[in-house]
């Protein structure tokens, strides 16, 4: 059990993830009063089916020992990534490039202290005594008031905050904001060795794309872990392109509504997708659009597609000694090369694709002997529960609590393997005798 746990309200600042040698870069928004009202830009169906853990998951609840926080967090992350989308269409409206920067070797906007602190405060309602392990704080904001640049910075993340939290009943001050960001900092909750039931969010897994204000790929990740397992998670991504034109260009009005999925997954209850918008581009809270997803079938090494990181190369990989890679789909393959893929941005939409089924495999070298939680576990169980499997480089497990008191970092031989399934012990066979 945590020995300590803060309530704070769930809302954050939106961050762009960039280059490790890279400064922290701040997007700004046009500011907003002081003291925001709260208000929901959701529909009152939606508020409604939330606030009763209701959300219209596609299982019922005698099946599901988590139904009410997998039914919270969908809820969460749906309004996060309504968030994440009005950050993008005031940016654009306003023209703001005000750029913020921090020495802390990242990029960070709006929308990422946004998400953590909307998500922050929607579990804080039903949930109270569940820490949250997330990826960012408020001490940036807290201390960037040199040229009184933080208060516009607090300012745009209340704003974007208030217009998509569900709790219309109260005001929501900075300080609130604040807050619910620190909820999911690394000094808000400490963990001893013993299990534990936590949240982990990743507020946008791919920021460095989503500062670009185009459809490049970003996803909103959080997960519910009960004593080392991932139980339950949800994925939104606002830029998924559907199966109809996801391997097409086609750049006409109805393809940009046909865009955005949730992604959620149950422990036992399979992996399931649903559309964020429907045919107006207008966020849908349509209760039976769900579909069951799955991995591939893909049982032949060289005939998979691969995904890799966008910053690692085909020769950093084990399976490098024995393939070559291509790029090119329309060439010829033969045993000795493999179909590889580094469109997608950020970890999570590489689990998110393999999940899909989209990809085959994706995987990843570890530059440093820790990665952070947040990068990886609401894909594990979204592709577990889709049929596909996920270890380090040895075939192992991810420990999610290596990290005794914090849980915020894991600790994988080599790197991570994301598979269908089908391919896993094959590849884990030639990475081991390789690497």
């Amino acid at each position: 059990m945590p020995l300590l746990h803060l309530s704070l309200p769930p809302h954050r600042l939106l961050l762009v993830a960039g280059g490790r040698r890279r400064r922290r870069r701040l997007l700004l928004l046009p500011p907003s009063p002081r003291r925001v009202c709260v208000r929901a830009a959701a529909s009152v169906e939606l508020e409604v089916a939330a606030a009763a853990g209701e959300y219209g998951l596609p299982f019922p609840s005698e099946r599901a020992a988590h139904h009410r926080e997998l039914a919270a967090a969908a809820a969460a992350v749906e309004r996060a990534c309504r968030l994440c989308v009005d950050v993008v269409k005031r940016s654009l409206l306003s023209g703001e490039k005000k750029i913020f920067e921090k020495n802390d070797q990242t990029l960070v906007t709006v929308a990422d202290f946004g998400v953590q602190a909307l998500i922050s405060l929607e579990l804080q309602q039903s949930f109270p005594s569940i820490p949250l392990v997330a990826e960012e704080d408020s001490a940036s904001l807290r201390s960037s008031n040199a040229d009184n640049s933080s208060n516009v910075l607090v300012e745009s993340i209340s704003s974007a905050v208030a217009d998509n939290v569900s709790n219309t009943n109260s005001l929501l001050t900075h300080d609130d904001v604040l807050r619910a960001i620190d909820k999911g900092g690394k000094d808000s909750a400490s963990f001893d060795s013993n299990p534990a039931t936590y949240w982990v969010l990743d507020p946008i897994d791919g920021t460095q794309g989503f500062s670009k204000v185009d459809d490049t790929l970003y996803v909103v990740g959080l997960a519910l872990v009960v004593n080392g397992k991932v139980v339950a998670g949800v994925m939104g991504s606002p830029n998924w392109a559907s199966d109809t034109i996801a391997n097409r260009k086609d750049d006409s009005i109805a393809s940009r509504y046909d865009r955005g999925i949730l992604m959620i997954a149950h422990e036992g209850c399979g992996a399931w997708t649903k559309r964020l918008y429907d045919e107006f581009g207008q966020f849908t809270t349509s209760k039976d659009t769900w579909n069951r997803c799955f991995v591939d079938s893909c049982s032949v090494v060289h005939k998979a597609r691969y995904c890799l990181s966008d910053n690692q190369t085909w020769n950093m990989i084990p399976l490098s000694v024995v393939f070559n890679s291509t790029t090119d789909e329309s060439k010829p393959r033969d045993e000795n090369e493999l179909l590889t893929s580094y469109v997608f941005s950020g970890s999570l939409c590489k689990y998110l694709t393999v999940a899909y089924g989209r990809a085959s495999v994706f995987v990843l070298k570890a530059r440093t002997k820790s990665l952070k939680s947040w990068d990886h576990t609401v894909g594990v169980i979204c592709v577990q529960e889709a049929g596909g499997q996920v270890t380090d480089w040895r075939g192992e497990p991810l420990d999610l609590e290596a990290d005794l008191t914090g849980r915020r970092d894991i600790y994988p031989h080599g790197g991570i393997l994301i598979t269908n399934g089908v391919l896993h012990n094959k590849l884990t066979e030639l990475i081991k005798a390789n690497y």
